[in-house]
């Protein structure tokens, strides 16, 4: 996907964004900076992430995509509470319901238009339709989506995080492709275990 110069202007914008969110998500460290066991003194490849490049020129994804640079992927992020990530969204795309358990998001809009939401812990949901510049905030741990409906253009997010490691629970995942049991399962969502393994499927297929 060729990024166009005012799609870097809004990367760089939502850099900015990513400083501005930067709070104690993560424990305080008592140095500039924490190195890996065993690593040689860094210099600037330490500190530079080049993940993202791929990006520029790459075609648009056939399905929703996620470019992440966390503590895992970028350990000169460790005791920085700061992460960050790049979202593709083709048309008619979803990023199915999850939450982050260790940060609040800061997503930054930088093409095409997203439905987006959260429910709160009083299971009020707040939606939004985001335009291109926009801005939207996702509470730390709360139940959260965004949904490309246009049928035609292509969106694409940058979010930035409060913690090196912010983590991603995907819904639909944890609940019906691990081994909770279908029988609790089913029980929970007030339905049968036919209709849990019918989920489940639908998932792996």
């Amino acid at each position: 996907m060729a990024l166009t110069k005012k799609s870097s202007f809004f990367l760089l914008l939502a850099s900015l964004a990513m400083i501005q969110i930067s709070m104690a998500g993560d424990p305080d460290i008592l140095t500039d900076f924490i190195i890996p066991p065993n690593s040689p003194p860094p210099d600037g490849n330490f500190f530079t992430f080049t993940g993202m490049r791929s990006l520029v020129s790459a075609p648009i994804p056939p399905t929703f995509k996620v470019v992440k640079a966390t503590l895992d992927q970028f350990p000169a992020l460790n005791g920085q509470s700061v992460s960050y990530a790049v979202l593709i969204y083709p048309a008619e795309s979803v990023n199915p319901v999850h939450t982050h358990p260790r940060s609040a998001e800061l997503l930054f809009l930088a093409q095409g238009s997203l439905e987006v939401g959260f429910v709160d812990t009083t299971n009020k949901l707040y939606t939004q339709t985001l335009q291109q510049g926009d801005v939207f905030v996702f509470p730390k741990g709360l139940v959260h989506f965004q949904y490309n409906a246009d049928a035609k253009t292509p969106a694409l997010a940058i979010s930035a995080f409060g913690s090196a490691n912010a983590g991603t629970v995907s819904l639909p995942n944890t609940l019906f492709n691990t081994t909770i049991d279908d029988s609790v399962l089913a029980l929970s969502f007030k339905t049968d275990v036919a209709t849990i393994q019918k989920l489940k499927a639908g998932l792996k297929g």
